[in-house]
């Protein structure tokens, strides 16, 4: 199986140019053209539209993307699946919206290791709609997710029931000052409750995409901000963090979706191992 093409239209598509792709990829600028050439003849299609702002994708290769996207996927499932130990039974490709990597996944991971090492995982860190998008389509086993959006196609659990809640390092709860605040990228439904309670806290200084890094930057630096409240729950009662009166708390549910078709050996396991780390 040729993915090399693949890739290299991937990589045109990344950098928006012949000469940009060709440096990233270690090759001539001819060689990505020729391999492009050959793409586009074997489709039928033209991918891209050149010209002196770069290499645009037309509307067939905006169509073509995805396809790219999942060919190389299942290329390297197929490789690690073929490649597996002698005692491993299955091989599973698991996905989670970042920040739910730790700890909930993280300790799913040492748990899988510890009770069924015979099962090899894949795992992928991807946006909530790549998840959904990838599970349906079978290059991904299940995901875990926050708010997942209604699928026929696919099953649904509710894992935990989270809370996130305002914090603060200073006495009290207080919070000095806005620039003191720090922005948590919890998702788009958190962006939207936080913002319409604190207009005025939008545009913080300090924007952390990661939960656990916003924590820490906090605990050493100093300030306040929205967090799962198990996570915090040691560090109110040591007092090296406060509640802060009267701030809303918003909800913070995860799930676990995998496809009703497609239930691969080991899925069962794996999905128990995910209600088992959470008791």
């Amino acid at each position: 199986m040729d993915t090399e093409l693949a890739r290299t239209f991937l990589v045109v598509v990344e950098v928006g140019s012949f000469m940009q792709a060709a440096e990233r990829l270690s090759v001539s600028q001819t060689t990505v053209t020729a391999r492009i050439k050959t793409l586009e003849a074997q489709l039928g299609r033209t991918l891209f539209d050149r010209g002196r702002h770069g290499a645009l994708l037309t509307l067939e290769g905006r169509r073509f993307e995805r396809h790219a996207q999942a060919l190389i996927q299942v290329w390297e499932r197929a490789q690690h699946e073929v490649n597996m130990a002698p005692e491993q039974r299955q091989m599973l490709a698991v996905g989670g919206e970042q920040s739910l990597w730790s700890p909930l996944l993280l300790n799913w991971l040492v748990w899988m290791r510890q009770h069924h090492p015979d099962i090899g995982l894949r795992t992928h860190v991807e946006e909530p709609a790549s998840l959904l998008d990838k599970v349906e389509r079978g290059l991904l086993d299940f995901a875990v997710m926050y708010s997942p959006l209604y699928h026929p196609d696919l099953a649904t659990e509710l894992l935990q029931q989270e809370r996130l809640i305002m914090v603060s390092t200073e006495p009290e709860g207080a919070i000095s000052a806005p620039d003191r605040y720090v922005y948590v990228d919890w998702g788009d439904e958190f962006s939207r409750r936080h913002d319409q309670a604190f207009p005025t806290l939008r545009r913080s200084n300090v924007f952390v995409g990661l939960g656990p890094l916003a924590l820490s930057f906090i605990l050493q630096a100093g300030g306040a901000g929205y967090f799962r409240e198990r996570a915090v729950r040691p560090y109110l009662a040591r007092g090296e963090l406060h509640r802060v009166p009267l701030a809303p708390e918003f909800p913070y549910p995860s799930y676990v979706v995998w496809s009703r078709e497609r239930q691969p050996d080991g899925l069962v396991e794996a999905i128990d191992g995910l209600r088992s780390v959470l008791d």
